[in-house]
């Protein structure tokens, strides 16, 4: 009898935690009415590192409208992903996503960012030889994004069963003589790391070993096969081909639903 009111006490534990952490991230009905689901909803294997959720991105602070530590996307790419993951781990790969759905909120956060020219504490590590000013016209960033139609996601790979670390800093030197920091967060290296504005990240490029080459064409071929298409100045960028709220519909595309 003890045995059984045990087991009861904990199944009613179990519950009442899953409640609240469902408490904890509702997203908002809009956001379901077009499709979106949080990414651990289709594969909770896939680890998440949500940059512009923390400090660590070239803004040096948390984005406007990151208001949760949660990914949303929508269903249609959520569920492409996950057949890579599945592909991925057959090599011995997972993949790690840094950020998909992007509200306009923080698209415009980045606008005000890069008028404010005096504010360069993230210079060297996301752009060194870049000036900020230009981040828009040199297509690193936009101000209409792929990412705040909820189709297009931001990742890299890690080896199977290793898990993201903290950012260390590393020092390297390009084939072309200049020195970028490197964010080694434990991730395949390829090269150069998620968002530093430079030629190093573009995906074709005279700059990089080719190790790194071999890597990079890796993570591109195993996207374009689920159904992907990638962006040519950032190696870490895809957009899913059939997304379902595609550019050609206009203003009802792009949403300013915040992540939570």
């Amino acid at each position: 009898m003890v045995f059984c009111k045990r087991n009861i006490f904990m199944v009613l534990m179990i519950l009442t935690l899953s409640s609240c952490s469902n408490a904890t991230r509702e997203m908002a009905p809009a956001a379901r009415e077009k499709g979106f689901v949080y990414l651990d909803e289709i594969d909770p294997t896939i680890q998440v590192s949500l940059r512009y959720y923390s400090n660590e991105n070239f803004l040096g602070r948390r984005v406007k409208a990151y208001n949760k530590n949660v990914l949303m996307m929508t269903r249609q790419a959520a569920q492409a992903l996950k057949k890579v993951q599945e592909d991925l781990k057959k090599d011995g790969y997972e993949l790690v996503i840094y950020d998909a759905y992007r509200p306009q909120d923080a698209v415009d956060n980045f606008m005000v960012w890069s008028l404010a020219i005096n504010d360069q504490i993230k210079k060297e590590q996301y752009y060194p030889r870049v000036d900020k000013a230009r981040v828009f016209e040199l297509g690193y960033v936009a101000e209409r994004s792929g990412h705040t139609r909820g189709s297009t996601v931001d990742l890299t790979i890690i080896k199977k069963g290793q898990k993201v670390h903290d950012v260390v800093e590393k020092k390297r030197t390009l084939l072309d003589g200049f020195t970028i920091t490197f964010l080694d967060d434990g991730t395949v290296d390829m090269g150069s790391s998620f968002d530093l504005f430079d030629v190093a990240s573009h995906y074709e490029n005279a700059v990089i070993a080719p190790e790194y080459k071999t890597m990079r064409t890796y993570l591109h071929d195993m996207m374009v096969k689920h159904g992907f298409k990638p962006y040519s100045e950032e190696w870490w960028h895809f957009t899913l081909e059939n997304e379902p709220h595609p550019a050609s519909r206009g203003d009802s595309s792009y949403f300013n639903f915040p992540i939570e």
